[in-house]
């Protein structure tokens, strides 16, 4: 099936909508970067220098894009000062694809184009550090703002496109500046990863536990799975992150939340000790990334001090110890057009919650675990228990009370979401 051609503004080729598309959700590629991070920061943690992962994840920067946000690199290795937005970007691109995985990419009038099909941007917070996941729909009509051509120039600014054209129109550069001007937030990292890579990216991780609670058989994706808990990896997990039709109430929208319950998950196996002390994994995880990076075309493309490996260093640094009620998924707000093709972003609900991100202030979800009735909530993680560090004294310190004294800040219900805490279920479609 062919791509529906948006109208085009600035004198480009159409840029193709993608609300038609069944198959084109590659959110693994976008957490094998969040994978590659945690991975870095799960070495160091476990003891081993962060410098012997050095000669593996240098490549990273092989290919690397330079964005407005980029900075000098401090010259010790420690938790990265002050906040951090990085946006993970998965694309659709079909250059350097297994057409017999990917069958649309042998139409050439749908192969073509490239489009930013998955965008989140991940905030972490100054002291005390939270993190805030925040996914973008694909079909959300937004602004996007004069893009660099790679040429010196800029491609003109659009009143109004699908978000998922940004990444077609001036590539993650062009992302980045949309997210900017909707969110109002400064971006200094960014990542985009194409489709290769993302059996080997989810074999590498060993597997990640979701959860189903009704027989789902999925022609779109080829996904059948039978009510109950699943652990996933290879062209099920593919599969599971691309599945639309057969759950919630088959709009991307139900999509998205069903891609955070794999997140939350993800994110509980990489912190548990498992993972954290098993260093073959840990390195497995790196190699895998660099050879995306590596591959012709390259499948994995991060801006240039995300692809420093003290950076991720630094930035997993800051992570590593944020408490699951603390690592909270988001949608950023929509609503509906009157087709119900396209939704439009509420930003005076979003701007709620990016002010309450700016001031450093701990949110509390009050609306639905999804907007697309994708999910359920079912039960509670259990925290880690973190090993405790002596004082000079040789006593272990109380746990501190700074963070439940803080005022929390209730966000509005239209804003839908999930904190790590909250072990979810998929909803099969009725």
């Amino acid at each position: 099936m062919s791509a529906e051609k948006a109208p085009s503004e600035g004198g480009k080729a159409p840029l193709a909508r993608h609300a038609v598309q069944r198959e084109r959700h590659p959110l693994l590629r976008v957490l094998s970067i969040l994978g590659v991070v945690v991975a870095v920061l799960a070495v160091s943690a476990a003891g081993v220098a962060a410098y012997a992962v050095w000669d593996t994840v240098s490549a990273l920067g092989e290919n690397s894009v330079e964005i407005a946000g980029d900075q000098a690199l401090p010259p010790s290795i420690g938790e990265i000062e002050g906040g951090v937005n990085l946006l993970l970007v998965g694309s659709d691109s079909c250059e350097g694809q297994d057409v017999a995985l990917f069958p649309r990419c042998a139409d050439p009038d749908d192969a073509p184009g490239e489009r930013n099909d998955v965008t989140m941007l991940m905030h972490i917070s100054d002291q005390p550090r939270r993190i805030t996941v925040v996914s973008f729909p694909r079909d959300m009509m937004v602004p996007i703002p004069a893009c660099p051509d790679g040429s010196g120039g800029s491609y003109s600014a659009m009143s109004s496109q699908p978000l998922n054209a940004s990444y077609g129109y001036g590539g993650l550069a062009c992302t980045v500046a949309t997210i900017e001007q909707l969110t109002g937030e400064e971006i200094q990292f960014a990542g985009a990863i194409r489709w290769t890579g993302v059996i080997d990216m989810s074999d590498a991780i060993g597997g990640v536990d979701v959860c189903v609670d009704g027989d789902i058989s999925d022609p779109n994706t080829g996904l059948s799975l039978t009510a109950g808990t699943h652990t996933l990896q290879g062209v099920e997990a593919l599969q599971f992150l691309r599945i639309r039709h057969g759950i919630g109430d088959g709009s991307d929208l139900g999509r998205i939340s069903n891609q955070q319950q794999f997140m939350s998950s993800l994110v509980r196996k990489l912190k548990s000790d498992a993972v954290l002390s098993n260093a073959p994994v840990l390195f497995n995880l790196a190699s895998t990334a660099v050879g995306l990076t590596r591959s012709d075309p390259p499948q994995l493309v991060l801006s240039s001090e995300l692809a420093n490996p003290t950076r991720m260093v630094q930035i997993a640094m800051a992570a590593k110890d944020v408490p699951y009620q603390d690592i909270v998924f988001v949608q950023y707000p929509t609503e509906y057009t009157s087709d119900f093709i396209s939704v439009l972003p509420l930003t005076d609900v979003a701007d709620q919650l990016f002010a309450a991100l700016r001031a450093n202030q701990p949110i509390t979800l009050t609306g639905e675990a999804s907007q697309g009735s994708g999910v359920d909530v079912t039960g509670e993680a259990a925290e880690p228990t973190p090993a405790a560090t002596p004082d000079a004294d040789g006593t272990t310190p109380a746990p501190s009370d700074s963070v439940a004294a803080e005022t929390r800040v209730d966000l509005p219900p239209e804003i839908t979401g999930t904190t790590a805490a909250q072990v979810t279920c998929t909803r099969a479609e009725q």
